[in-house]
């Protein structure tokens, strides 16, 4: 059996609409690519054509990466987190402590990852080490530099 993804409310929505976009406009881009290649001739030297192929190859296989996870997807009921201990789906604030740094993270699954925004997965070395601890409690998480030491200071929702 499939692992079960876990994915906030906003990340089916994104999975959904990015599923949406590839059956329908990137298919059809595709399909013309594919259709122009074809009128060139020779598909022996057209690289147009394997290129455009290539493309269709990766698309079809994200729509059913996609599929997969939808089949087997458990949406995170934020109205039944809490903010006494880390969990996913919560909001934290933590501070290096040996630089005094502060960092604003969002706890989510695997597939909604996203670095830029602060969303770090559950299963990452610092997700991974806040998940069950509370505010004032200080976690360690192996980086690549060594270990690395957090407070944290917020738990939100």
């Amino acid at each position: 059996m499939a692992k079960q993804t876990i994915l906030t409310q906003e990340g089916l929505n994104k999975l959904e609409k990015e599923l949406e976009q590839l059956k329908t406009e990137k298919r059809r881009d595709i399909a013309e690519k594919i259709k122009t290649a074809l009128s060139f001739g020779d598909l022996s030297e057209n690289s147009e054509y394997d290129e455009a192929k290539n493309e269709q190859g990766i698309v079809e296989a994200r729509i059913a990466e996609i599929e997969a996870i939808l089949m087997n997807v458990e949406i995170l009921d934020s109205e039944s987190l809490t903010t006494e201990e880390v969990q996913l789906g919560n909001k934290i604030r933590i501070k290096n402590t040996e630089t005094s740094k502060e960092s604003n993270l969002y706890i989510v699954g695997s597939k909604e990852v996203d670095m830029k925004a602060g969303k770090i997965s559950d299963e990452s070395p610092i997700g991974k080490a806040c998940i069950g601890h509370k505010v004032g409690d200080i976690i360690s998480a192996e980086a690549p530099a060594g270990t690395v030491s957090y407070e944290i200071l917020e738990i939100s929702k």
